[in-house]
């Protein structure tokens, strides 16, 4: 139950770091777009992961708060460990949607900050996902974008450059 908290806070802070990145302060165009149309730049990935968070949210109430017994009263306190476990794992696979959104708002960010460099680590993430994902020009249906930076949290080659710092 306490990760499940964890792991959704983790997210509804990724969330508000996407929001900031959308507003079109700090010298980002709004939406991290110059050219917003059909799909509003990348303000309908944000709805997806502000949903996400709320659904998270959700699967915070504590499974162990709850109890029914069983087996004609033998069991009479059952933990709820497993639905604990099941809920967090609904938790842990929205949150690295959310995540992937993030990176791939941040990777757009960067964008915009060019011909400047950040860290080695971080230009490296941003070299990885430009490996899958292209730079937003032009509106386009970006889920599979979002399920390519998926794949890449998941695999192992990011996991090794962030391992470095």
């Amino acid at each position: 139950d306490y990760a499940t908290l964890a792991a959704a806070e983790l997210g509804n802070i990724s969330d508000r770091r996407q929001y900031l990145l959308l507003e079109g302060k700090f010298g980002l165009p709004r939406l991290l777009t110059e050219k917003s149309g059909l799909n509003s730049g990348f303000m309908i990935p944000q709805y997806t992961s502000a949903a996400l968070v709320t659904e998270n949210k959700t699967l915070c109430f504590p499974a162990s708060a709850d109890s029914v017994p069983t087996s004609l009263g033998q069991e009479d306190h059952v933990s709820m460990g497993s639905i604990s476990g099941r809920k967090f794992n609904q938790v842990l696979n929205n949150l690295e949607k959310i995540l992937a959104i993030e990176l791939m708002y941040a990777c757009q960010g960067l964008e915009f900050r060019r011909p400047l460099k950040s860290s080695a680590v971080i230009e490296e993430v941003f070299d990885l996902v430009r490996t899958k994902v292209d730079k937003l020009e032009d509106d386009r249906l970006i889920g599979e974008d979002i399920l390519a930076i998926i794949e890449l949290i998941q695999g192992k080659k990011l996991k090794e450059i962030i391992s470095k710092v």
